[in-house]
């Protein structure tokens, strides 16, 4: 991970790689923003013209390289767009910083320390950035040949190792806050971020749970895994129904964090599709390559838990990672048989490719009996709903439509993109099936809302539900931007850890 440090010096005394300014985009031409007035005046003011001159317009995302200042310990100045100048104030929105930190960080790879110089007016701005740069200096290079040594085989570049906020007060309270709630955050985003791109050779049921298993006695949490035999014992039939054509077993992870002040009790509920080929209804040629995703979900679940807890937020938080692997075999669930999953109700499985919905309605059965506030959960669930919001955004449905819509208020804040989906009721009369209660499929047009109705038989009676379908967002398959990686991303992470926060301070519900 990228270390964060905050500082009160001089740009110019600071010896580092580089010094990162912002440019905005005027009416008439790049403008210099805030934090940067020292390095502008070291070059008599003419930054502005400079990067003009070097094609630079301050664009989001744009990235221009230039000599530093004489005078100045850092070689290199390095000017990232933060997009139009704001029409109030001169104050660029909390994503705007975050993104412009994360274009940098990944454009100073292979530097050890770079200075930011970038807007910061208080404690929060501060921890804006810091996740912006750790989320941007990511990088998955286990499986590369110099991956063990921390650097890329093909250009032979690490990470950015360091990164000091230069205008952040390292002695005051806020700041060292915000600066560890960046740190615990943005570490277990990207721990998140290794689980999805590691390989399903790799990454199965049973490893899953023991990643999850370490992390708890690293973190205090208490972690509870029911195998292939607790589940048979149980009558967990999705999860096992989805994981019978697999030579890796089915796992059902449980993490519990509690806080003896909590008042309020979350659960998170994560779909751990550690592959999927389909099952008997195979996928067609071109959709299995970038199925290892398909437990983004659960890892979203796992990260925000861990989260919680390294934050010792005063709330008890629940995860649930429902982990299996789907794969044809002659062992395999075949389209027409029927499942009767934990809460007792039996399901006739029309097509075994939508399977995460199997497995997430034996794990929410299970976390309604604890009776929490709230549950949640999260899965790359349909393809629907990325024809219906594209790459960037994940869907929001929910049995209550204030928590909905605080939840995707949440995810607003902290810079992710969702939209409230609604739960047609009449869309359930198409999952009615002859032999089963409910059949796995229903409708075609809608089929995203149709997977949030059935998803919504498995909660228990009185208790606030939502569900989050991440599969646009969860795995970027084109090219970086802002502090987005290619592959992985760790959707959801961020909104989950503020719903817990939220919670904690009474301000959700």
């Amino acid at each position: 991970m990228t270390a964060l440090t905050l500082s009160t010096a001089a740009a110019s005394g600071l010896r580092a790689d580089a010094i990162v300014v912002g440019v905005a985009k005027g009416a008439k031409g790049p403008v210099v923003a805030p934090g940067a007035e020292a390095v502008d005046k070291a070059y008599d003011g003419a930054l502005a013209g400079i990067l003009e001159t070097l094609g630079a317009s301050g664009g989001e995302g744009e990235v221009t390289k230039l000599p530093a200042p004489t005078g100045f310990k850092a070689p290199v100045v390095v000017a990232v767009g933060l997009g139009a100048v704001p029409e109030k104030d001169d104050t660029f929105s909390a994503e705007a910083l975050r993104r412009a930190a994360g274009a940098a960080a990944r454009a100073l790879a292979g530097a050890k320390k770079a200075v930011f110089a970038l807007p910061m007016t208080d404690a929060a701005d501060a921890g804006v950035l810091a996740e912006g740069a750790a989320l941007g200096a990511y990088a998955f290079d286990a499986y590369k040949e110099n991956g063990k040594n921390g650097k890329d085989a093909k250009n032979g570049k690490a990470p950015l190792a360091e990164v000091t906020l230069l205008g952040g007060k390292p002695r005051d309270a806020a700041y060292k806050a915000a600066l560890a709630r960046a740190t615990a955050v943005t570490e277990e985003l990207n721990r998140a971020r290794d689980l999805i791109n590691t390989p399903p050779n790799d990454l199965y049921p049973e490893a899953f749970a023991a990643v999850a298993t370490a992390a708890g006695k690293e973190h205090g949490i208490k972690v509870q895994v029911l195998d292939e035999k607790a589940l048979a014992k149980g009558g967990y039939g999705g999860i096992l129904g989805v994981g019978a054509g697999s030579a890796a077993a089915p796992r059902l992870v449980k993490l519990s964090y509690t806080s003896p002040k909590a008042t309020k009790h979350l659960a998170f509920v994560g779909k751990g599709i550690t592959y999927d080929s389909g099952g008997i209804s195979l996928k067609p040629a071109g959709h299995n390559e970038t199925m290892k995703c398909d437990m983004s979900g659960a890892a979203a679940v796992f990260a925000a838990v861990v989260a919680a807890a390294r934050l010792g937020l005063e709330v008890n938080v629940t995860g649930w990672l429902a982990l299996a692997e789907n794969m044809p075999s002659g062992s395999a669930t075949r389209p027409g048989d029927v499942l009767r999953m934990y809460s007792g109700k039996t399901v006739e499985v029309l097509n075994t490719d939508a399977e995460g919905r199997l497995v997430l309605a034996d794990a929410l059965w299970k976390a309604s009996e604890e009776k929490p506030d709230a549950i949640i959960d999260v899965a790359t669930l349909t393809g629907a709903m990325v024809l219906a919001l594209g790459n960037r955004t994940f869907g929001v449905m929910a049995n209550d439509d204030v928590f909905r819509t605080a939840i995707v208020e949440a995810a607003e804040e902290v810079g992710e993109e969702s939209w409230p989906m609604p739960l047609p009721e009449h869309l359930r009369k198409g999952m009615d099936s002859p032999t089963a209660d409910i059949a796995n499929m229903g409708e075609r047009m809608g089929g995203g809302l149709v997977a949030g109705l059935f998803l919504k038989e498995f909660v228990g009676e009185g208790i606030t539900w939502a569900h989050l379908d991440i599969a646009g967002p969860a795995f970027n398959e084109s090219g970086p931007f802002g502090y987005t990686p290619k592959g992985g991303t760790g959707s959801a992470v961020r909104t989950l850890v503020r719903l817990a926060e939220l919670t904690a301070a009474g301000d959700l519900g």
